[in-house]
């Protein structure tokens, strides 16, 4: 909302938590700031939260926030004066000029079911509508608030039994004015004197959001739950006195977007959808139909923004075999829904590939007069050279005039005065571009051997044995050193602040160099050009360093060398005096080999191994993320017409260009699958994933499917099979295991018969697949939206056994070589049989609904409905599982996990997360039997599923937080995070952190940190330690 003669809105936010703010942006020279101008707890002490949900409305002049927090009240808070100045209204309210807390009054309404509220525009006192249900059906009424006396009275009109499915009021803005019941059948147009309704047939989904377009009101956005975007035209008329009045309502299908959550009409035919169920888009409007996806729309999207929510399920596995996890997640519903396959590092995206085996080396070159273009890329081979030339996106070969093709080439690349060094064994080559011809040489004395080089614009380091020789441009030797032992590996490139500057007129010199040497392998800074000794450091006892560099992140200069063994040294440098400081060492793969590059400006470092990774700064801290290819031998940057902005990679095979994404946390990606994903699991086996969908059909039938689901070597998911479930039966859950002595692997799918009538389902199937390739051509009988298969093999999902329950089959689980299953109230064992059976084991029937199944050698741990969570232990001489322990506290479970032997990890409704500790050592079978709470934290948000594993490499480096345990948990909203536990001394140091940094960064909203991780339970949160508060510390 805007005040009148503010330049700019304030914005109001309330809490579920019921803390109200009201914020003001600020722009400021290094960015922006946002200024908290007024916050307050508005919750009540006594008070029955609204069933229908919260309620919050500003009236049209900005004077008053109207807010239904609790049933039957209204809240309204004369909030705003201290800036408007309204003098002659604050005796209305207690009012302090120098405070700056929320202090809203309470009126009471006789309706307790308010489905939505409104204020109206052309009253002359605070008056409004709302739309309410009783036993008769749903109505809408108006009150006028009588902010004096702090009380409502009669409005000026009210409708009875109006659609039945009404949902919610738009108010309409002068000089129209009145409100739009939007029905489910319905729309209907009402401001006391007119009545204008229409049934419009396009319209066939619930209407859950709009958006208005003119000021006047007269045109809004419509957005229903199938994602269809309609334009409501209220068409008016002027009237002889100068007012206008509404004659007709009319309505338009403009076309198909994300399921709406909120729309916002920004400008010029630009609209923001934000999407609960998939990713929110930018799209602009048009006038007339352009072709969208080969079909006529007047939709097209600008932009997408990720939505990982809702989270339902996710797995963790190791895909490209890098020791590191994927989470692959079943995130969204409906036509959103989709598989999303997330990874922590960077991404490489795939232009164009070449088969050429053995490169040795690999430099671009700037051959053409295009300014700022690498179109050329010099490739080594031994015992030779090849030069080739990027022309639009084809690649060919081709020759250069002075350019030695019948040597290895060491170093090659544009130096000053439109020239290029070609680095031989045999000597450095000046060759001149304009020219075109070698316009000097130097070669090394006595006829010996240049065993190393680099350059830069207009110096060169090259060392012959234990020789090291600098030259500058035009090669002629300024200096040269003999040191102890022979050179492994140098650098010479220029320490600068902006990365612009090297490809610059002027070259940019460097005024020191560092190398790497053989048998006492150290690292040693020179000063240039006398190549005098500035520091000398020890790097390791046996392992010779591979590749050195000098570079600058963020203003600091750094010396990085890496070593045989897949170790990174990384130093601070002065280089003024040559100091090398804070030392530290990060693994990386095997023989890493270290390149520059620029992205987004900034220079960043390309480390080329086995496990590719690029070295970047954030915050002045150096941060490493994992590519996603499996070997880099060599890289350059590549900058051509027909590939801008890229790189080429070279493995032991093949020659690869393509872009880097955007260098950031996580990288996504989406397989839409355009129905409801449910839940999801991964056969290490066969590579693939089976997966269960629900799809809702135009008449409201719901279909269960399983799909097996392969990520192809081209980094494609490819569906291969799908298998239909019978009518009316859901599936639930899935899982994959090897059951008995059964050599084979199988998918087990839990589901329901679901029916209108029954208030729970009382009948449910165990269906064991068995996934397998066979040598046939392609089956094209299936249809063609779930299969999708190479044309010489065929998929095969097959049925081998299934298993009627009484009741859902919540949730499935391998133990011991058996079937674990959560069927309604019962926990069952069933064994797998010689004849590929399933048979029931045993059972224990003591929950009211069990939801969530997690095992560890014979125990069992059940997280329920409503009565939190239960310990089983499966007696194997017995044949009984019998409860060992229990959570007695009333906590309605969304996922549970097992942390180790003897602590377990619960999430409930109140979206709080909590540890629960079995006491083993008690003296006393009651103190056995019961689940301690041992430490509790609001996370904010409802959690869906836990799983082990981690997005981030496991490396062991010198400065690795001793932390065990990783579980990643996914939430309603998409997020996605990390709970690992920590030794006692650490987390005494992180909470000590924690507490001091709450008292020093204050939040937006001023939302206190300890209230707000404590959530709804009256003690206190222990036991946890909030890591996006501890990690604020690196910003102050």
């Amino acid at each position: 909302y805007i005040l009148q003669g503010e330049p700019r809105d304030l914005l109001f936010i309330l809490t579920e938590r019921y803390h109200g703010c009201i914020l003001q942006y600020k722009a400021t020279e290094t960015g922006c700031e946002i200024i908290t101008k007024a916050s307050g707890d508005l919750s009540d002490t006594v008070g029955r939260p609204p069933e229908t949900g919260i309620i919050g409305i500003i009236d049209p002049t900005s004077k008053l926030i109207g807010l239904r927090l609790y049933e039957g009240v209204f809240k309204v808070g004369l909030i705003l004066y201290k800036f408007l100045n309204c003098i002659s209204l604050s005796q209305f309210l207690p009012y302090d000029p120098n405070s700056e807390e929320l202090r809203p009054f309470n009126i009471r309404i006789e309706e307790l079911s308010v489905i939505d509220a409104k204020f109206l525009h052309g009253y002359h006192g605070p008056t409004l509508v709302i739309i309410y249900q009783n036993s008769q059906g749903r109505h809408v009424k108006t009150y006028e608030i009588d902010v004096r006396e702090k009380e409502v009275l009669p409005g000026p009109w009210k409708q009875e039994n109006i659609d039945a499915e009404a949902n919610f009021i738009i108010d309409v803005p002068e000089p129209l004015a009145g409100s739009i019941i939007i029905g489910q059948e319905s729309i209907t147009y009402h401001n006391g004197d007119k009545y204008i309704p229409i049934a419009p047939p396009q319209i066939k989904d619930t209407i859950i959001c709009y958006a208005p377009v003119d000021k006047d009101g007269s045109r809004y956005l419509l957005g229903d739950l199938a994602g269809h975007l309609f334009i409501l035209l209220l068409e008016s008329e002027e009237m002889m006195d100068g007012s206008n009045i509404v004659r007709d309502l009319k309505i338009e299908l403009l076309g198909e977007v994300s399921i709406p959550e909120a729309i916002s009409y920004l400008d010029n035919g630009v609209v923001y959808v934000g999407s609960r169920l998939g990713d929110s888009q930018l799209i602009r409007l048009h006038t007339t139909p352009v072709e969208v996806s080969f079909k006529p729309s007047l939709i097209t999207v600008l932009d997408t923004y990720t939505n990982l929510g809702p989270i339902v399920d996710m797995c963790v596995v190791d895909l490209d075999r890098q020791g590191q996890g994927q989470v692959v997640a079943c995130s969204g519903a409906f036509k959103e829904g989709s598989l999303r396959i997330i990874r922590n590092g960077i991404g490489i995206q795939e232009h164009a590939s070449i088969d050429l085996p053995g490169i040795k080396g690999l430099w671009p070159l700037r051959v053409s007069d295009t300014p700022r273009s690498y179109d050329t890329l010099v490739i080594s081979f031994v015992g030779h050279s090849r030069i080739l030339r990027l022309s639009g996106e084809e690649v060919e070969e081709t020759d250069l005039p002075g350019f030695d093709d019948e040597s290895q080439t060491f170093h090659c690349s544009n130096v000053c005065h439109n020239q290029l060094v070609q680095i031989t064994e045999k000597g450095v080559r000046l060759i001149s571009l304009t020219e075109k011809k070698q316009v000097n040489e130097w070669k090394p004395k006595d006829d010996r051997n240049i065993s190393v080089a680099t350059c830069n614009k207009s110096q060169v380091l090259v060392a012959i044995g234990s020789t090291l020789s600098y030259l500058e441009i035009q090669p002629v030797e300024r200096s040269s050193i003999t040191l102890p032992h022979e050179v492994a590996c140098l650098t010479i490139e220029p320490l600068v602040s902006d990365p612009s500057a090297l490809d610059g007129p002027n070259p940019v010199v460097a005024h020191v160099c560092a190398v790497g040497l053989w048998n006492d392998n150290t690292a040693r800074v020179l000063k240039l050009p006398s190549l005098e000794e500035m520091q000398q450091q020890k790097l390791a006892e046996e392992i010779i360093p591979r590749s050195i560099l000098l570079v600058q992140f963020d203003g600091i200069d750094y010396l990085l060398v890496t070593l045989g063994d897949g170790t990174l040294f990384y130093f601070t440098l002065n280089a003024e005096t040559g100091a090398l400081g804070d030392k530290k060492k990060v693994p990386l793969g095997t023989q890493p080999l270290l390149s520059v590059f620029t992205s987004g400006g900034a220079r960043t470092v390309f480390a080329c191994s086995d496990r590719p990774t690029v070295v970047y700064s954030s915050n002045k801290k150096l941060v490493f993320s994992n590519v996603n290819l499996k070997e880099v031998s060599h890289m350059c940057p590549l900058d051509s017409e027909g590939y801008p902005d890229s790189l080429a990679l070279a493995n032991d095979n093949t020659l690869l260009i393509g872009t880097i994404d955007d260098i950031q946390k996580l990288h996504i990606r989406t397989v839409p699958l355009h129905e409801s994903p449910r839940r999801i699991a991964y056969q290490e086996e066969s590579q693939c994933f089976g997966l269960i969908t629900l799809r809702t059909d135009a008449v409201d039938a719901t279909t269960g499917k399983t799909k097996i689901v392969r990520p192809s070597a081209s980094t494609q998911v490819r569906f291969h099979h799908a298998y239909q479930l019978a009518t009316n039966e859901e599936p639930l859950s899935i899982m994959s295991c090897r059951l008995g002595t059964d050599p084979n692997s199988y998918f087990v799918v839990g589901t329901a018969f679901v029916y209108m009538e029954e208030t729970e389902p009382k009948h449910g199937r165990i269906l064991v697949f068995h996934y397998v390739d066979s040598k046939k051509y392609a089956d094209t009988s299936y249809d063609n939206r779930f299969l999708f298969r190479e044309s010489l093999i065929s998929y095969k999902l097959s049925l081998v056994a299934e298993k009627e329950v009484k009741g859902a089959v919540f949730c499935l689980c391998q133990f011991n070589g058996h079937v674990l299953a959560a069927i309604n109230t019962s926990v069952s064992i069933y064994q797998w049989t010689g004849e590929k059976e399933l048979r029931a084991e045993c059972s224990n029937q003591s929950n009211i609904l069990a939801l969530y199944l997690k095992c560890k050698g014979d125990f069992v741990l059940v997280g329920d409905l409503m009565r939190s969570m239960s310990i089983l232990n499966y007696k194997h001489v017995e044949g009984n599982l019998d409860e060992i322990a229990r959570d007695y506290s009333p906590n309605w479970m969304t996922a549970v996990e097992i942390l180790d032997d003897d602590n377990f990890l619960g999430a409930e409704n109140f979206y709080n997360v909590f540890i629960c500790q079995k006491d083993s050592g008690a003296t006393t079978d009651e103190e056995r039997s019961k689940l301690r709470e041992t430490a509790l934290f609001h996370i904010g948000d409802s959690i869906n599923i836990f799983r082990h594993g981690s997005l981030v490499m496991q490396n062991v480096g010198e400065s690795a937080v001793p932390a065990t345990g990783h579980i990643l948990y996914g939430t309603v909203h998409g997020s996605i995070g990390v709970i690992t536990t920590v030794n006692e001394d650490l987390y005494s140091f992180l909470h000590s952190i924690q507490t001091r940094l709450a008292k020093t960064i204050k939040s937006v909203g001023n939302i206190d940190h300890e209230s707000f991780c404590t959530g709804e339970k009256t003690a206190a949160h222990r036991g946890f330690v909030d890591g996006d508060l501890v990690e604020c510390f690196l910003d102050l």
